[in-house]
């Protein structure tokens, strides 16, 4: 049994990543974002896939053309090079 504390996970700017080939070569990657409101990436890829999880309050993804309103408990798939960004759209 694999486990790791999100504290240890690498900080980066606004969000600690889970990025699954450096833990054994799983084939996934999460953010835990703690993004001020209007906060998030630009738009970017990654060769691999990522889920996004709305931990608390409210967000806006956009992956390729879509873009979408999420809430806590909202899990978003993004596909291996799909441009995607997504923004703190809550007060909190």
């Amino acid at each position: 049994m694999q486990v790791i504390r999100q504290s240890e996970l690498p900080w980066d700017v606004i969000a600690r990543e889970f990025v699954g080939a450096e833990h054994g070569g799983i084939g996934i990657c999460f953010l835990l974002v703690e993004a001020e409101p209007g906060k998030g990436p630009a738009l970017h890829r990654h060769p691999y896939p990522e889920v996004l999880i709305v931990q608390e309050g409210r967000a806006r993804a956009q992956v390729g053309e879509e873009e979408r309103e999420l809430s806590a408990g909202d899990i978003v798939i993004v596909p291996a090079n799909a441009p995607h960004r997504f923004v703190n759209a809550g007060s909190e």
